[in-house]
């Protein structure tokens, strides 16, 4: 069965996926968004890809190093054997960190004469035009002049006509690529090579340690953590969704979509997560981000931008490349971004009241959070009542769905605890008495006693699993018996084989035929909480068992074959996995020193 079995390669700047063969078939450079240099991944014949070609007999294996983002893939033919430890280098310097928009595949020998071979062949611009590469003196250079203008380097130990034209390469010692956006001013050396890779596991093995250790899922929090901290954006303090675009929900649809933006959403909630296990410097400049988006007291927040700040996020389609297995559109930029959902507020404020109650000493930027804070509100009062699109980015008509309505709860309750904490009490009596506001109508037109549960939408019948989500945020206790009733008729209703649907009513594009897997992981964090332990344990180890090689998931999972689908590897899906995955866990007392790695 074909599956999304790649491991992410990073350095908060850019990203690359490698398959579980050693293949680069997505990698986009400079940065994120920018337009891909590989893109085999969304087409097989003319994307580009950096593929290393063994004959049959080698066995190969592949893994992370420990507590880090260098992915290790191991060839072994006999006594022939050798690895490539590939990386995006990443590393702290004066005044900031090293992370250039290039990576590094070092080869490792091991033993005996291994041989491969290379097909280097990018595909400039996502493939739209002709690429043209050419062997230099000191690298190899790909350039095209399509519309835009672009080039690549390639740079390596090896034979350079040997390595263009795929003629077989003998390794009997170490050797590299380096592949990047610009033209090196010194030349690289295997020893260069070396100490790049030696200093970005240093990195990551400092980021890591960080991170608490866990009796139970130590692991996989440890691997979800760093795919969270992957698809952070340095030099903005963006987080992405996902590394990807167009990958299809269901394969053959059209449910394809550009993930590479920070969604308010997605990020707060990874924000949440991720400084929940320490690591505040990531959500410190997330936090400034939105200090930095909102310059105007009363500008409402799109519920998207850019990772470099824009607010214009057009969508194009690439109809020159056939999508992932076949699965057009492929699209550029997300349209998305024009849509009103009044559920970002809350999510927002959630994090503004998080990190202001952990740090409230140590906030640089305390008197913009508390101006956004008091803006938010205004916005919420003014507009709460209003319908939207939800959670889910309906493309067709508005409503006044239940999530939207319970985070515009959280936005003035959590407004509410941060006047507290700056001790500004003036507003206090308004905004309570809008919280208990919300809190009425929620309970008196979310609630269906037909249906015995809140319902994704006003008047509707129909079940949601994103409503799940209000006990999570304090909106209703977990003992509740509405919310124990509305659990198991989500599960009742929405669950296939273990597998949760979103919601199966049609939306715009037909029935969803696969499952969203964050929804999973609430289903089993609300069974836990209330009171169904051991079947909320039980669905969980099922869980991360349809996870792929390495422990990433996408945003999909198909109900039959489970297979994973959607843009991978998905922030939501890697956050909510770390939620469950600490509840379940009781935290030791104190970080441990890291294991010795192998």
């Amino acid at each position: 069965m074909d599956n999304l079995d790649y491991g992410i390669i990073g350095n908060c700047r850019s990203a690359a996926l490698i398959s579980k063969t050693g293949a680069i078939d997505w990698c986009c450079l400079p940065e994120f968004d920018s337009s891909s240099v590989f893109a085999a991944l969304l087409d097989e014949k003319i994307g580009g890809s950096f593929e290393i070609l063994v004959d049959d007999s080698y066995t190969i294996t592949q893994r992370y190093k420990k507590h880090t983002a260098i992915l290790i893939t191991r060839f072994v033919s006999g006594e022939n054997a050798f690895e490539i430890r590939d990386f995006m280098p990443r590393y702290r310097k004066e005044g900031g960190y090293n992370s250039p928009p290039e990576l590094v595949r070092y080869f490792k020998h091991l033993s005996g004469k291994p041989v491969f071979k290379v097909k280097y062949d990018p595909k400039l611009e996502y493939a739209a035009g002709i690429t043209d590469t050419y062997v230099k003196k000191n690298f190899i250079v790909s350039l095209t002049h399509g519309e835009k203008f672009d080039t690549c380097f390639l740079y390596t130990s090896f034979n350079k006509n040997a390595v263009l034209e795929g003629r077989e390469i003998s390794l009997s010692k170490d050797g590299y690529f380096l592949m990047g956006y610009n033209e090196k001013l010194f030349q690289p050396t295997v020893r260069k090579m070396y100490t790049e890779l030696e200093r970005t596991k240093v990195y990551w093995l400092n980021w890591s340690s960080k991170t608490p250790n866990y009796k139970k899922y130590n692991a996989q929090i440890s691997r979800s953590a760093i795919t969270l901290k992957l698809l952070s954006y340095d030099k903005t303090g963006a987080v992405l969704a996902a590394a990807t675009t167009s990958l299809p929900e269901t394969i053959g649809e059209v449910r394809n979509w550009d993930y590479r933006f920070c969604w308010i959403r997605d990020a707060s909630m990874a924000i949440k997560v991720i400084g929940d296990l320490g690591h505040r410097n990531v959500a410190k400049r997330y936090l400034q981000f939105i200090v930095d988006l909102i310059p105007d007291k009363d500008e409402k927040l799109q519920i998207m931008y850019g990772i470099n700040k824009e607010k214009k996020l057009t969508e194009n389609t690439l109809e020159h490349l056939a999508g992932y297995k076949g699965s057009a559109p492929v699209r550029v930029g997300n349209a998305a971004y024009k849509q009103k959902q009044n559920d970002i507020y809350g999510i927002l404020m959630d994090v503004i009241y998080e990190q202001l109650s952990k740090y409230s000493n140590d906030i640089e930027n305390g008197e913009e959070l508390w101006g956004i804070t008091k803006g938010i509100v205004w916005i919420v009062s003014n507009h709460w009542k209003e319908a939207d699109k939800g959670i889910w980015e309906f493309r067709s008509e508005d409503r006044h769905f239940t999530f939207s309505k319970v985070l515009c709860w959280v936005a003035i309750d959590r407004a509410i605890k941060v006047a507290r904490l700056f001790k500004k009490t003036r507003k206090l009596e308004k905004w309570t008495a809008l919280e208990q506001e919300i809190k009425r109508d929620i309970h008196e037109n979310a609630w269906n006693p037909e249906v015995n549960a809140f319902t994704q939408s006003y008047g509707s019948p129909d079940l949601d699993a994103s409503v799940l989500l209000m006990e999570s945020y304090g909106f209703i206790h977990a003992k509740d018996p509405k919310f124990v009733s509305t659990v198991k008729a989500i599960g009742k209703e929405l669950s296939n084989d273990g597998l949760l649907y979103r919601y199966k009513n049609e939306d715009d594009f037909g029935l969803p035929s696969s499952s969203f897997t964050i929804c999973t992981f609430w289903f089993i964090n609300s069974l836990y909480k209330i009171g169904e332990e051991k079947k909320a344990m039980k669905q969980f180890d099922k869980l991360l068992s349809y996870s792929n090689h390495l422990g990433l998931f996408s945003e999909d999972i198909d109900f039959k074959t489970k297979r994973l689908l959607g843009n991978f590897p998905q922030a939501y899906s890697h956050l909510a996995l770390i939620e469950c995955a600490v509840l379940f866990s009781n935290k030791e007392s104190e970080v441990q020193v890291l294991e010795s790695i192998s």
